[in-house]
Protein backbone atom coordinates (compact mmCIF):
# COMPACT_ATOMS: atom_id res chain seq x y z
CA UNK A 1 0.00 0.00 0.00
CA UNK A 2 0.99 3.98 -1.16
CA UNK A 3 2.19 5.70 1.90
CA UNK A 4 0.06 8.63 2.14
CA UNK A 5 1.33 12.43 2.68
CA UNK A 6 0.10 15.67 4.36
CA UNK A 7 2.40 17.16 2.15
CA UNK A 8 4.93 17.75 -0.40
CA UNK A 9 7.14 19.99 -1.83
CA UNK A 10 8.75 19.66 -5.13
CA UNK A 11 11.52 21.88 -5.77
CA UNK A 12 10.06 24.72 -4.58
CA UNK A 13 11.29 27.71 -4.06
CA UNK A 14 9.98 31.62 -3.12
CA UNK A 15 11.67 34.58 -4.44
CA UNK A 16 11.15 38.28 -2.72
CA UNK A 17 12.79 41.23 -4.29
CA UNK A 18 15.07 43.42 -1.53
CA UNK A 19 13.71 46.30 -0.17
CA UNK A 20 17.16 48.26 1.32
CA UNK A 21 18.50 51.71 1.90
CA UNK A 22 21.38 50.50 -0.12
CA UNK A 23 21.00 51.52 -3.76
CA UNK A 24 22.76 49.31 -5.25
CA UNK A 25 20.91 46.55 -3.28
CA UNK A 26 17.41 47.57 -3.68
CA UNK A 27 15.60 46.08 -6.86
CA UNK A 28 17.48 42.84 -6.47
CA UNK A 29 15.34 39.43 -6.17
CA UNK A 30 16.53 36.95 -3.78
CA UNK A 31 15.95 33.15 -2.63
CA UNK A 32 13.93 33.06 0.36
CA UNK A 33 13.89 29.11 -0.49
CA UNK A 34 15.80 27.62 -3.26
CA UNK A 35 14.66 24.49 -4.96
CA UNK A 36 13.05 22.42 -1.76
CA UNK A 37 12.04 18.53 -2.06
CA UNK A 38 10.36 16.50 0.56
CA UNK A 39 7.41 14.39 1.51
CA UNK A 40 5.95 14.37 5.27
CA UNK A 41 3.78 11.33 5.73
CA UNK A 42 0.31 11.84 6.95
CA UNK A 43 0.48 11.80 11.14
CA UNK A 44 4.38 12.92 11.49
CA UNK A 45 5.16 15.46 13.56
CA UNK A 46 8.26 17.44 12.45
CA UNK A 47 10.45 20.12 13.61
CA UNK A 48 11.94 22.58 11.11
CA UNK A 49 15.45 24.01 12.38
CA UNK A 50 17.04 26.79 10.96
CA UNK A 51 19.44 30.12 11.83
CA UNK A 52 17.65 33.22 11.89
CA UNK A 53 17.18 34.40 8.53
CA UNK A 54 16.99 30.83 7.49
CA UNK A 55 13.56 30.68 5.52
CA UNK A 56 12.00 29.03 8.26
CA UNK A 57 8.92 31.78 8.62
CA UNK A 58 9.12 31.46 4.45
CA UNK A 59 8.42 28.22 4.68
CA UNK A 60 5.32 28.39 7.45
CA UNK A 61 3.48 30.59 5.27
CA UNK A 62 3.72 28.60 2.46
CA UNK A 63 2.76 25.42 4.24
CA UNK A 64 -0.19 27.35 5.61
CA UNK A 65 -1.48 28.61 1.88
CA UNK A 66 -1.20 32.08 3.14
CA UNK A 67 1.73 32.61 0.22
CA UNK A 68 2.67 30.51 -2.75
CA UNK A 69 5.85 29.88 -4.76
CA UNK A 70 7.17 31.31 -7.15
CA UNK A 71 8.70 27.79 -8.74
CA UNK A 72 7.69 24.16 -7.86
CA UNK A 73 4.53 23.16 -7.00
CA UNK A 74 2.94 21.97 -3.47
CA UNK A 75 0.64 19.32 -2.63
CA UNK A 76 -1.36 19.16 0.70
CA UNK A 77 -3.84 16.48 1.53
CA UNK A 78 -6.05 18.33 4.41
CA UNK A 79 -7.24 21.52 5.89
CA UNK A 80 -4.10 23.42 7.71
CA UNK A 81 -3.91 25.87 10.15
CA UNK A 82 -0.80 28.45 10.96
CA UNK A 83 -0.37 28.91 14.75
CA UNK A 84 1.89 32.24 15.17
CA UNK A 85 2.03 35.67 17.23
CA UNK A 86 -0.43 37.64 15.70
CA UNK A 87 -1.26 35.84 12.52
CA UNK A 88 -5.10 35.87 11.09
CA UNK A 89 -5.46 38.83 14.16
CA UNK A 90 -7.42 41.58 14.08
CA UNK A 91 -6.03 44.20 16.05
CA UNK A 92 -8.84 46.61 16.46
CA UNK A 93 -11.41 43.79 17.06
CA UNK A 94 -11.93 42.18 20.18
CA UNK A 95 -10.66 38.34 20.97
CA UNK A 96 -14.46 37.14 20.83
CA UNK A 97 -14.99 39.27 17.57
CA UNK A 98 -11.83 37.70 16.38
CA UNK A 99 -13.20 34.39 16.89
CA UNK A 100 -16.71 35.35 14.99
CA UNK A 101 -15.06 36.83 12.21
CA UNK A 102 -13.12 33.60 11.63
CA UNK A 103 -16.04 31.51 11.47
CA UNK A 104 -18.21 34.31 9.19
CA UNK A 105 -14.75 33.79 6.57
CA UNK A 106 -15.19 29.63 6.84
CA UNK A 107 -19.10 29.69 6.52
CA UNK A 108 -19.27 28.17 10.02
CA UNK A 109 -23.07 27.69 11.23
CA UNK A 110 -23.88 29.94 14.76
CA UNK A 111 -23.67 26.68 16.29
CA UNK A 112 -20.05 25.89 15.22
CA UNK A 113 -18.89 29.29 15.94
CA UNK A 114 -20.22 29.27 19.30
CA UNK A 115 -18.68 25.75 19.71
CA UNK A 116 -15.04 27.20 19.08
CA UNK A 117 -16.15 30.07 21.43
CA UNK A 118 -16.44 28.19 24.21
CA UNK A 119 -13.45 25.57 23.39
CA UNK A 120 -11.24 28.99 23.40
CA UNK A 121 -12.81 30.45 26.62
CA UNK A 122 -11.91 27.17 28.15
CA UNK A 123 -8.94 26.33 26.83
CA UNK A 124 -7.31 30.40 26.24
CA UNK A 125 -7.66 31.07 30.04
CA UNK A 126 -8.01 35.08 28.87
CA UNK A 127 -10.71 35.57 31.01
CA UNK A 128 -11.90 39.04 30.36
CA UNK A 129 -9.66 40.19 28.41
CA UNK A 130 -11.65 38.51 25.42
CA UNK A 131 -13.65 41.18 25.21
CA UNK A 132 -10.96 43.62 24.92
CA UNK A 133 -9.37 44.53 21.74
CA UNK A 134 -6.09 42.47 20.81
CA UNK A 135 -3.94 45.77 20.45
CA UNK A 136 -4.20 45.61 23.87
CA UNK A 137 -2.71 41.94 24.51
CA UNK A 138 0.49 40.86 25.31
CA UNK A 139 2.40 38.72 22.84
CA UNK A 140 1.69 35.85 25.51
CA UNK A 141 -2.01 36.59 25.48
CA UNK A 142 -1.93 36.94 21.17
CA UNK A 143 -0.74 33.72 21.13
CA UNK A 144 -2.88 31.87 23.54
CA UNK A 145 -5.84 33.20 21.48
CA UNK A 146 -4.30 32.15 17.84
CA UNK A 147 -3.25 28.80 19.32
CA UNK A 148 -6.99 28.21 20.99
CA UNK A 149 -8.70 29.19 17.83
CA UNK A 150 -6.66 27.27 15.60
CA UNK A 151 -6.99 24.31 18.18
CA UNK A 152 -10.60 24.76 18.13
CA UNK A 153 -10.72 24.74 13.83
CA UNK A 154 -9.53 20.80 14.50
CA UNK A 155 -7.20 20.81 11.55
CA UNK A 156 -5.58 17.99 9.68
CA UNK A 157 -2.00 19.75 9.82
CA UNK A 158 -1.11 21.93 12.25
CA UNK A 159 1.90 24.45 11.56
CA UNK A 160 3.02 25.99 15.11
CA UNK A 161 5.32 28.93 14.57
CA UNK A 162 7.35 29.73 17.62
CA UNK A 163 3.95 30.56 19.06
CA UNK A 164 5.16 28.98 22.41
CA UNK A 165 8.19 30.99 22.71
CA UNK A 166 6.34 34.12 24.13
CA UNK A 167 4.02 33.44 27.17
CA UNK A 168 4.23 31.40 30.65
CA UNK A 169 5.85 28.12 30.92
CA UNK A 170 2.80 26.91 32.41
CA UNK A 171 0.89 27.48 29.37
CA UNK A 172 3.26 26.18 26.79
CA UNK A 173 3.52 23.28 28.78
CA UNK A 174 -0.51 22.73 28.55
CA UNK A 175 0.02 23.75 24.77
CA UNK A 176 2.06 20.91 24.29
CA UNK A 177 0.19 18.48 26.24
CA UNK A 178 -2.61 19.26 23.85
CA UNK A 179 -0.82 18.71 20.79
CA UNK A 180 0.58 15.34 22.30
CA UNK A 181 -3.15 14.20 22.65
CA UNK A 182 -2.88 15.27 18.78
CA UNK A 183 0.19 13.52 18.11
CA UNK A 184 -1.90 10.20 19.36
CA UNK A 185 -4.82 11.25 17.23
CA UNK A 186 -2.41 10.84 13.77
CA UNK A 187 -2.58 14.64 12.95
CA UNK A 188 0.31 16.20 11.40
CA UNK A 189 2.29 18.84 13.25
CA UNK A 190 5.03 21.21 11.89
CA UNK A 191 6.57 22.44 14.60
CA UNK A 192 8.74 25.25 14.43
CA UNK A 193 10.84 26.37 17.92
CA UNK A 194 14.11 27.82 18.15
CA UNK A 195 14.25 25.51 21.44
CA UNK A 196 16.67 22.72 20.34
CA UNK A 197 15.27 20.89 23.64
CA UNK A 198 11.98 21.22 22.74
CA UNK A 199 11.87 20.43 19.47
CA UNK A 200 13.96 17.10 20.30
CA UNK A 201 11.54 16.03 22.98
CA UNK A 202 8.11 16.43 20.70
CA UNK A 203 9.14 15.88 17.10
CA UNK A 204 9.70 12.49 16.06
CA UNK A 205 11.67 14.11 12.50
CA UNK A 206 13.41 16.91 11.67
CA UNK A 207 14.22 19.05 8.63
CA UNK A 208 16.82 21.62 8.44
CA UNK A 209 17.26 24.57 6.59
CA UNK A 210 19.87 27.06 6.18
CA UNK A 211 20.85 29.80 4.00
CA UNK A 212 16.92 28.87 2.28
CA UNK A 213 17.91 25.42 1.28
CA UNK A 214 17.20 22.04 2.73
CA UNK A 215 20.16 20.89 4.65
CA UNK A 216 18.63 17.88 5.88
CA UNK A 217 15.84 16.09 6.60
CA UNK A 218 14.98 12.77 8.47
CA UNK A 219 15.50 11.20 12.13
CA UNK A 220 15.10 14.03 14.82
CA UNK A 221 18.03 12.84 17.05
CA UNK A 222 20.28 12.64 13.98
CA UNK A 223 19.24 16.03 12.38
CA UNK A 224 19.30 17.70 15.97
CA UNK A 225 22.56 16.56 16.62
CA UNK A 226 23.81 17.60 13.27
CA UNK A 227 21.91 21.25 13.87
CA UNK A 228 23.76 21.60 17.27
CA UNK A 229 26.84 20.87 15.86
CA UNK A 230 26.85 23.70 12.99
CA UNK A 231 25.43 26.16 15.94
CA UNK A 232 28.14 25.54 18.11
CA UNK A 233 30.98 25.89 15.13
CA UNK A 234 29.13 29.59 14.63
CA UNK A 235 29.21 31.05 18.50
CA UNK A 236 32.89 29.45 18.13
CA UNK A 237 33.69 32.18 15.59
CA UNK A 238 34.49 35.85 16.19
CA UNK A 239 31.92 38.55 15.49
CA UNK A 240 34.20 39.42 12.28
CA UNK A 241 34.07 35.69 10.92
CA UNK A 242 30.27 35.35 12.04
CA UNK A 243 29.39 38.50 9.85
CA UNK A 244 31.91 37.43 6.71
CA UNK A 245 29.99 34.01 6.87
CA UNK A 246 26.53 35.90 6.84
CA UNK A 247 27.57 37.99 3.86
CA UNK A 248 28.62 34.81 1.81
CA UNK A 249 24.89 33.09 2.86
CA UNK A 250 23.04 36.36 1.86
CA UNK A 251 25.22 36.56 -1.78
CA UNK A 252 24.99 33.19 -2.84
CA UNK A 253 20.67 33.69 -2.21
CA UNK A 254 20.83 36.52 -5.06
CA UNK A 255 19.40 35.88 -7.97
CA UNK A 256 22.03 36.92 -10.83
CA UNK A 257 20.30 38.61 -13.38
CA UNK A 258 21.29 38.10 -16.86
CA UNK A 259 22.22 41.58 -18.55
CA UNK A 260 19.65 42.43 -21.13
CA UNK A 261 20.50 42.99 -24.72
CA UNK A 262 20.35 46.06 -26.61
CA UNK A 263 17.93 46.48 -28.92
CA UNK A 264 20.13 46.64 -32.14
CA UNK A 265 21.43 43.23 -30.29
CA UNK A 266 17.88 41.89 -30.63
CA UNK A 267 17.16 42.65 -34.27
CA UNK A 268 20.20 40.78 -35.55
CA UNK A 269 19.45 37.47 -33.69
Amino acid sequence: MEEKYAVIFDHVSKIYSLKSKDKKDAGKRFYALKDISFKIPVGEVVGILGTNGSGKSTMSIILSGISNPEEGTITVNGEQALIAIQTGLNQQLTGLENIQLKGALLGFKKKQVQKIIDDVIDFAELGDFLYQPVKKYSSGMKSRLGFSINLALDPDIMIVDEALSVGDKRFAKKCIDKMNELKEQGKTIIFISHSLPQVKSFCTTALWIEGGELREYGDIDTVADHYDEYVQELNSMTKKEQKKLIKEKFEKRIIKEKPKKSLLNRLFE
